[in-house]
Order: structure tokens, then C-alpha cells, then sequence
């Protein structure tokens, strides 16, 4: 298996070849899921004693497998939060996986990990962190949440024996991620979901005013989002930042989808405050055009999180002085240098480029509002945020949106799902994918 062969050079070049292909597709087909039943059929049983041979399983994914997998990087998929990363980054991903880099220590990486932290510099200038603020690039939102919590944790705890046996708290907004949830499930502290799709820092000051003595104590940080998911609804940031600063607790941002704005100056005014956090994320694999996985997660005082995450053994002893070592900064030990990618793209088109494709995106987001205002089945629910629309169609129940939903999809026309506003069945888009225009945005609401 590792020499080289004849036979392997045929394959790297089938690779190569399909590689290049499928990020030429313009656009690529978007596909859709099989049942296990349909891909059993298909494919049959993969791993065999012998081995099928490489170019067979490549022929296998091309045919089989890779259709069964739903292109995050069509125009027209704007359900969830799409994936549209530059050429440069992809193609940069392939060498990442050539060159072998365990991106966990400054002794086994150092010119990847200084690449990368290039990478988050710029994504901490964005965001107007000091000079000394640093972290990490982690697989994605829902690692890189718990990460800063845990290291909030760590912060509240430090020096105070008598908060151990205390069980921790976190404030957050009803519109939260379901990551942050989770986060504190993992960690077993509790949750206090307060305000409305917007948290404010009244809310905030009020929710603090309402514990009780003990729980006061027990309350160590303050998880605000910048762009839900589901709205795009970007919290109040200096409002909040100023209760925490005053309380002494921890401001952790979620950025994880909308911390991309930061790049646009359109809408930089709408996260003031996110300066005054002590940690923030935001996934470049969403709408920094960056490959899965990647989730950019940024601290304050990276020391207070190397505290936190810093593992123990002896055969870590001869790393532990190393320059930066990006596993002690957040929840990982072993990692592939996933923020290689991003920086890759950066040095090659430059910050513009990247603010020019956000204000796209924005742009195309924008006229989406005024068609579906201007159509006489269609209204929006809520106020257009950053790139995301959230719209009903007059007259329609569950039912309806999940019939057309599949429709669209199994017959290859795009990949919109419903979501839920209040309780009521909506639509929602989605947009971060700059190839994505306003005609593709026509197509699909003249099938509504």
C-alpha cells in the first residue's frame, strides 16, 4: 500500500483529473440522498478482503456515492448555511492532505501554524480584538462554542476554590444556536434562554437582576450570536458587552454564520460591540468561502484559554514551550492545519476580494426582499437580515412547503427547506454563495 506504483500513478491521475472537474462544474448538478436500500443495490458491499482497486472505488464514488451527496456549492442550495469556497482553497486542500501536517504543535508545524494564525489575525482585526488576542481553527460552530465556554468556565473558576463544587450557568438568547444548548448539556451546567430573536443588554441586565444570590454566583458567561441562524438577527453587542464588563462575566460571541459580515463595510456598523467580547467564532466554511471543516475561534486573552485546554502527559512534556501550540487552545489534541485553506485564498486574492464577494452576497440578499415583496403569494416574516430572507407563502401549511420543498429537490431545481418562525411553517433563504444571483432567486420563486 505505500509503494509507488504504476497503478498509483494511473489513479493520481484519475484523482487529479475528477478533482479539477467536479470544481469546474458551473454549476455542479445538486444531487440528492438515496436510501441505504437504493446505495446497498448500487454499490454493494466496499470493503472487501482484497480490495476493489483504486480506480473501481473511485468509480464508485464518482457514480454512486458522490450523488447521493447534496452540492453545498450550487446556486441555488440555500437552505441551512450553503458552502461556496474559492478554487484556490479547495485546490489548497489537497496539498494540506498531501503534506501530511499534524497541525497540534508549534515543534510539528510551525509554518502552518504561522499561516494560519495570519489568517486569524485578520478575522480578530475584523472584529476589533487587541494585539494579543489569538486562538484557533477548530472543525466547526458547535467545537468551537464549547471551546470558549469551557474556557469561560476555567476563568470563572480560577483562584476561587469555593465556585468548584458549583454548578455553572449560562445566559443566552431564545434565538441561540443549538449548538450553545449543547454546549452546556456536554459540560452539565445549566441554560437560561432570556429575550426574544434579539437579545438586548436590558434583557440581559434584567435576567442578572432576577437570580438569585446563589445562581449569580454560578453565572459565568454570556453567549450572544452575530447572525442567527435562523434570522440573521445580530444581538445587541454594545449592550450586552457593557452589562458583562460590569457583572465581571464572560461575553462569548456566535458568530459562527454571520461574523462573515464583519468583512463587509455595509454592514460592519451592526456588530459594534462585538469588541468588548472575551471570545468570538465565525466558520469560514459558511460564508468566508473557505472548505469544510473550518471554524475560526478567537479569544481576548488566549492565555485564560491555554490554562483551560492545555493536556497533560509525559510524552507532551517536549512541545509544552513551544512559540504557539494550537492545541491548547481549544477542545482537540491531534488536527489537521484546517485553516491552511483560508489563508491560502486570502494571500492569493487579497482581503477586497473577499469583502467584494460579502457585499454580493448582501446585495443579491437585498433584492430577494423587494421580489418577494413585490409577489402577490409572498410576504416576509421578519425584516431581511444580513443574507437571509424569511418568507411565507399565503396559504400554505406544513404540508405544502415539505411537498414543494421535495419537489425542487428530487427534480434538481434547487434545495430550499422549510423552518419555523413562532411556531408557523416558513421558507427561508439562505445566500452566501456569490455565484448565486438574482435571476436563480426569480427561478425559484416563480415556483411558489
Amino acid at each position: 500500500m505505500h509503494e509507488i506504483t504504476k497503478d498509483m500513478e494511473v489513479l493520481q491521475q484519475a484523482i487529479v483529473r475528477y478533482s479539477v472537474e467536479r470544481m469546474r462544474m458551473d454549476p455542479p448538478e445538486i444531487d440528492a440522498p438515496m436510501t441505504p436500500e437504493q446505495l446497498t443495490a448500487m454499490a454493494g458491499q466496499t470493503i472487501t478482503d482484497k480490495g476493489l482497486g483504486g480506480l473501481e472505488a473511485l468509480r464508485l464514488f464518482t457514480d454512486v456515492l458522490a450523488p447521493a451527496c447534496i452540492s453545498t456549492d450550487h446556486p441555488k442550495f440555500l437552505a441551512f448555511v450553503p458552502a461556496a469556497p474559492t478554487e484556490a482553497s479547495t485546490l489548497f486542500d489537497l496539498i494540506v492532505g498531501a503534506s501530511s501536517i499534524c497541525g497540534s504543535s508549534w515543534l510539528e508545524s510551525a509554518g502552518a501554524t504561522f499561516a494560519e494564525n495570519q489568517a486569524l489575525r485578520w478575522i480578530a482585526d475584523l472584529a476589533g480584538f487587541g494585539p494579543n488576542a489569538g486562538g484557533a481553527f477548530v472543525s466547526g460552530g458547535t467545537a468551537g462554542n464549547l471551546s470558549a465556554l469551557v474556557a469561560a468556565r476555567h476563568q470563572w473558576r480560577r483562584g476561587k476554590p469555593d465556585l468548584e463544587p458549583l454548578r455553572g450557568l449560562v445566559i443566552s438568547s431564545k434565538g441561540a444556536h443549538a449548538s450553545i444548548k449543547q454546549a452546556t448539556y456536554v459540560m452539565d451546567v445549566d441554560l437560561l434562554e432570556v429575550g426574544g430573536d434579539r437579545l438586548t443588554g436590558q434583557d440581559v441586565e434584567e435576567a442578572m437582576v432576577g437570580l438569585s444570590e446563589i445562581d449569580r454566583k454560578r453565572l459565568f458567561a454570556v453567549a450572544c450570536t452575530a447572525g442567527t441562524t435562523n434570522l440573521g438577527v445580530i444581538d445587541d453587542m454594545q449592550g450586552i458587552g457593557a452589562v458583562s464588563h460590569v457583572h465581571d462575566v464572560w461575553m462569548h460571541v456566535d458568530g459562527a454564520y454571520g461574523g462573515a459580515g464583519l468583512a463587509a463595510p455595509s454592514v460592519r456598523e451592526a456588530f459594534n460591540g462585538i469588541e468588548l467580547a472575551h471570545s468570538f467564532i465565525v466558520d469560514p466554511h459558511k460564508w468566508l468561502f473557505a472548505p469544510f471543516d473550518c471554524c475560526a475561534l478567537i479569544y481576548q486573552n488566549p492565555r485564560l484559554a491555554r490554562e483551560a485546554h492545555q493536556q497533560q502527559g509525559a510524552y507532551l512534556e517536549v512541545v509544552y514551550d513551544g512559540v504557539w501550540n494550537v492545541s491548547d487552545y481549544a477542545h482537540h489534541l491531534s488536527r489537521r492545519a484546517r485553516g491552511l485553506p483560508l489563508w491560502f485564498s486570502l494571500a492569493t486574492h487579497g482581503t477586497e476580494a473577499y469583502a467584494d464577494a460579502v457585499e454580493q452576497t448582501l446585495a443579491v440578499a437585498q433584492e430577494t426582499a423587494v421580489r418577494i415583496e413585490r409577489h402577490p403569494d409572498l410576504e416576509l416574516v421578519t425584516e431581511q437580515n444580513l443574507s437571509i430572507c424569511v418568507f411565507r407563502r399565503k396559504g400554505w401549511n406544513s404540508e405544502d412547503y415539505a411537498k414543494w420543498s421535495d419537489h425542487q429537490l428530487d427534480t434538481g431545481q434547487s434545495f430550499v427547506t422549510p423552518t419555523k418562525h413562532n411556531g408557523e411553517t416558513v421558507l427561508r433563504f439562505c445566500i452566501v454563495n456569490p455565484r448565486t444571483t438574482v435571476q436563480h432567486i426569480e427561478e425559484i420563486l416563480a415556483s411558489l
